[in-house]
């Protein structure tokens, strides 16, 4: 059932420096927000992008990766855009809108490769000729699409994906070794090449695993159970052990082939943790995972929000796709925290401004939400953001997720 809901304007004094996508806060004053009278329905706002998506950047059975077009794009999509597309069809389908659901699942099929004529081992590719897959294979492109084809399984009951998302597991494994004492690389190609940046051990493509394998975890065949639980476990204190800054619980980039650290913090790669530490602890019930889901979101949250002028509270105004994965981090753990929904208020006002004040004269959203600058307006996965943000803003304020 779709409804409208009410939004909140937040409007707490902090400061920032966004040079490198990490925003330092100070928070003064009070901490509850004011509310206004504006009336949202969220869901309704993700299907317009989601329609205007289908008229813009729609070919054949599949997607371009830009509007208006980029130099250089290929006919299709990379897998990543494409795959981030059918996570908000999922749920704008649970709010019973007409998406083509499952059309848009089984395009995934037209990424997938048996082997990259080196590894004999299938994994979905970054890329498509419109049948099958190509270019490099990545560990979290391939754990993002694992937790598309578990939705997908719970969402249409149909084993096929179930067993789809089961060769992705083994997959994962051929992507971690034994340096740095475990963890997994990036890219299939890219395996401990000293001095090449590309060549790293990332938070994205370790915390993505763990939380596909998680997921698949609570569905998969008994006698795969206790597998995929230890390895999920292990990547989880990989991580910890070696990306996590203590001082705020959110995560650094990635460990290169050198040993050296990037310290880059996205708010993807601390949303995904939070998301892991609950599930961790659903499934274990063992409370330390749940108190570092809930340092996290308190750290992140002081890292990444900060005040911007005419609007209030605000996420970084570059990469939404990665503050989406963050808001679903916090939905995920509201239920055990009842600091998050201030979060997620946050967060909505800002998604509510970009809509009044950060789109192009077709109706897309820019990067940038605080309407500064379109910044990379034109790509699919800009639009994707805003469709998945709105379709589990609208969920959570319906008391369905």
């Amino acid at each position: 059932m779709k409804r409208f809901i009410y939004t909140s304007a937040l409007a707490i004094s902090l400061f920032c420096s966004c040079e490198t996508g990490v925003e330092e806060w100070t928070p003064t004053g009070p901490q509850t927000p004011p509310p206004t009278q504006e009336v949202v329905d969220y869901g309704a706002r993700g299907y317009e992008v989601f329609k205007l998506v289908q008229e813009y950047y729609k070919t054949g059975n599949l997607y371009r990766e830009n509007f208006p077009a980029q130099a250089g794009d290929g006919t299709y999509s990379f897998l990543w855009p494409y795959n981030c597309l059918t996570t908000g069809a999922a749920f704008l389908s649970d709010l019973e809108y007409d998406v083509d659901y499952q059309t848009l699942i089984d395009g995934l099929s037209c990424y997938w490769m048996e082997s990259n004529g080196t590894h004999q081992i299938a994994g979905y590719g970054s890329g498509t000729d419109g049948t099958s897959g190509n270019s490099d294979r990545f560990y979290d492109d391939n754990s993002i699409v694992g937790l598309s084809l578990l939705e997908a399984y719970e969402r249409l009951n149909d084993e096929a994906y179930l067993n789809r998302a089961g060769q992705i597991v083994d997959f994962l494994k051929s992507g971690k070794d034994d340096i740095f004492g475990g963890g997994i690389w990036w890219n299939e190609s890219l395996k401990n090449v000293p001095g090449n940046e590309s060549s790293n051990k990332p938070a994205c493509a370790n915390g993505y695993a763990i939380q596909f394998l998680l997921k698949y975890y609570e569905v998969c065949p008994q006698d795969r159970k206790e597998e995929v639980l230890a390895f999920a476990k292990e990547l989880y204190e990989w991580v910890k052990t070696n990306l996590e800054d203590s001082t705020d619980h959110c995560y650094w980039n990635s460990k290169d082939a050198s040993g050296s650290i990037n310290k880059t913090k996205w708010t993807y790669n601390v949303g995904v943790m939070i998301q892991n530490g609950v599930c961790l602890y659903e499934i274990t019930n063992d409370e330390n995972y749940l108190n570092d889901a809930k340092a996290s979101a308190q750290g992140s949250y002081g890292v990444f929000v900060r005040s911007v002028n005419g609007i209030g509270l605000a996420y970084p105004d570059h990469d939404p796709w990665f503050n989406t994965k963050l808001l679903r981090a916090y939905i995920d753990i509201a239920p055990y925290d009842s600091n998050v929904k201030q979060y997620i208020d946050v967060y909505a006002n800002y998604i509510n401004y970009a809509y009044e004040h950060a789109r192009t004269q077709e109706g897309f959203f820019y990067e940038d939400w605080t309407g500064k600058d379109p910044k990379r307006s034109y790509q699919l996965l800009m639009q994707d953001a805003v469709i998945e943000s709105y379709a589990v803003l609208a969920l959570y304020y319906n008391g369905q997720l």
